[in-house]
């Protein structure tokens, strides 16, 4: 199975920026659709972010567009999400996962999830 590892979630104040980093090990991620969900307290895993690998189109839910940002880096087959204006209702579980399908709203046939890193966002 594809695995994916990522990292740097933490604590951060409202208003302030963090960086989620995935990465993908022994293959590459050229042929799927990258995302990233999120696991809030009391609510079911939701979409976050997409980005299509072989066309560049990207998707963003509507309660992060134009504060977060998906892009990808080639060379170090890694992903992220840059996270900015943050907000305390963005606390929670941020996931990323491949899928074989596109990059729209429907959020379809993600899997190889990563194991999560943990977004607290407080004062």
């Amino acid at each position: 199975q594809l695995q994916l590892v990522e990292s740097g979630g933490g604590l951060v104040q409202p208003g302030g920026s963090l960086r989620l980093s995935c990465t993908a090990s022994d293959y590459t991620l050229d042929y799927y659709t990258i995302g990233w969900f999120r696991q809030t307290p009391g609510k079911e895993r939701e979409g976050v972010s997409c980005l299509r690998s072989s066309t560049n189109i990207t998707h963003y839910a509507e309660f992060v567009k134009g504060r977060f940002t998906i892009s990808r880096d080639n060379a170090k087959n890694t992903a992220y999400l840059q996270m900015d204006s943050l907000r305390p209702e963005d606390t929670g579980v941020y996931f990323c996962a491949l899928s074989i399908g596109e990059c729209d709203n429907r959020w379809r046939d993600f899997s190889s999830w990563g194991q999560g890193t943990q977004v607290t966002v407080s004062s």
